[in-house]
């Protein structure tokens, strides 16, 4: 995933989901401490840009494999380009912050999401 000023976060939200179905990345204002959530409050527009969210100003590609964990994505994402990110995980119609499993890896957060089912 290439991260740069220009882009928008709906852009990188975008490409990570079309890795991970049931997982997406939701930008913030502020970090959020290990096994805590953030607040919606503090919730980025999609809209913006990355260059317009950060102070870290660095552009690069950034791997993300199955086997990483989310607390790792999430770090690497602050260390590198300064970006407060949480993963969140598909339940149902509900989207939740993966605060209580962030070892898990990506490939085992996806694989335990679930679709929106609808009763006929």
């Amino acid at each position: 995933m290439i991260i740069n000023d220009d882009q928008k976060i709906e852009t990188i939200q975008k490409e990570f989901q079309s890795k991970f179905e049931f997982l997406k990345l939701e930008f913030y204002k502020k970090p959020h401490a290990t096994g805590e959530g953030n607040s919606n409050k503090e919730m980025l527009n999609p809209q913006q840009k990355i260059g317009d969210i950060r102070s870290n100003h660095n552009t690069g590609n950034l791997v993300i494999h199955g086997d990483m964990t989310v607390n790792e994505l999430e770090k690497e994402l602050y260390r590198r380009y300064g970006l407060n990110v949480q993963v969140f995980r598909l339940s149902g119609n509900l989207w939740l912050q993966t605060t209580a499993t962030d070892e898990w890896t990506l490939k085992k957060q996806n694989e335990e999401g679930t679709p929106v089912t609808f009763n006929n």
